[in-house]
């Protein structure tokens, strides 16, 4: 099964990440490096293609549960609430992941081009598999950090040339979603991210929306992996585990800023998906963040 090669990088391991953050910018990519395994905690992940280098991770998208590393991606294609965290390291190289932006005009431009449909009329699985096409085009993308001057002629090529290879696998619906800002899905979860605090049905949520409910869950869940009452359940979380631990509010009032009106349901939901009761998960969190500054 191919898989990211290790010679992605130019000196054929891993630059530091310290000196490839600025170029990393450049190119529309985050690469992050830690030393240790962590806790599972709440990321947001932006319309994305998200690759591990070195290691392990896991990542929780509504009931879809998995431990990946680089034999496969993920792609969100809008705005994502996400439970993860890296089960494994190795060695002095730690783990090392790099997140890159999809940009739905290089997108478009494309899909434009191409003489035929890319989207079978099924849900794709959530992670998705490497081919040899599509690794080999990635691993020159991430070469371009090491090679800077070469940037302002190969980014343009490259970047079509991944998100060409993207369009050739199974998750090319994922990618297509991503393409149309004002999609329903992306619509919705603007809607659902802005107003949390809001009673939603899916009823209601289609009908703000002018679509049907059938229409909405089967795009939504194509999209995200998740049904809009379960991403509006972990956006829900993760503000509120971000208000403890952030801004300092109690689990009482940081449940009500966004929504829950039982705080027994809140707990209930919280520890589901953080392994922890609100307070206990809030306060470890913060004095980690202590201890780190």
């Amino acid at each position: 099964m191919p898989s990211v090669p290790r010679g992605a990088w130019a000196d054929g391991g891993l630059l530091p990440v310290s000196g490839a953050t600025g170029r990393a910018a450049a190119l529309q990519m985050r690469v992050s490096q830690v030393r240790a395994p962590t806790p599972i905690g709440y990321q947001r992940y932006v319309p994305s293609l998200s690759v591990v280098l070195v290691g392990r991770k896991r990542s929780v998208v509504g009931d879809d549960d998995q431990q990946w590393g680089r034999e496969h991606f993920l792609i969100t294609p809008v705005d994502l609430p996400v439970v993860a965290g890296v089960t494994e390291v190795e060695g002095d190289r730690g783990f090392v992941s790099v997140v890159w932006r999809l940009d739905p005009v290089v997108v478009g431009e494309v899909v434009a081009s191409m003489s035929r449909s890319t989207a079978p009329l099924v849900e794709p699985p959530r992670l998705g598999t490497w081919t040899a096409p599509l690794a080999d085009a990635f691993a020159r993308l991430v070469g371009l950090l090491s090679a800077p001057e070469d940037v302002p002629v190969l980014f343009p090529l490259v970047s079509r040339e991944v998100v060409l290879r993207l369009l050739q696998t199974e998750q090319a619906p994922r990618i297509l979603a991503a393409l149309d800002g004002d999609s329903v899905v992306a619509r919705a979860t603007a809607l659902l991210n802005g107003r949390l605090d809001e009673a939603w049905s899916m009823e209601r949520l289609a009908a703000v929306l002018t679509t049907s409910a059938s229409t909405l869950f089967t795009r939504f869940k194509q999209a995200t992996g998740m049904s809009p009452a379960q991403y509006l359940k972990r956006a829900r979380l993760g503000e509120a585990r971000r208000r403890m631990v952030v801004l300092g509010e109690t689990a009482a009032r940081a449940a009500t800023a966004v929504g829950y009106r039982s705080a027994s349901h809140f707990s209930r939901d919280y520890r589901e998906a953080y392994g922890l009761p609100p307070a206990e998960d809030a306060a470890g969190a913060r004095e980690a963040f202590a201890v780190a500054g």
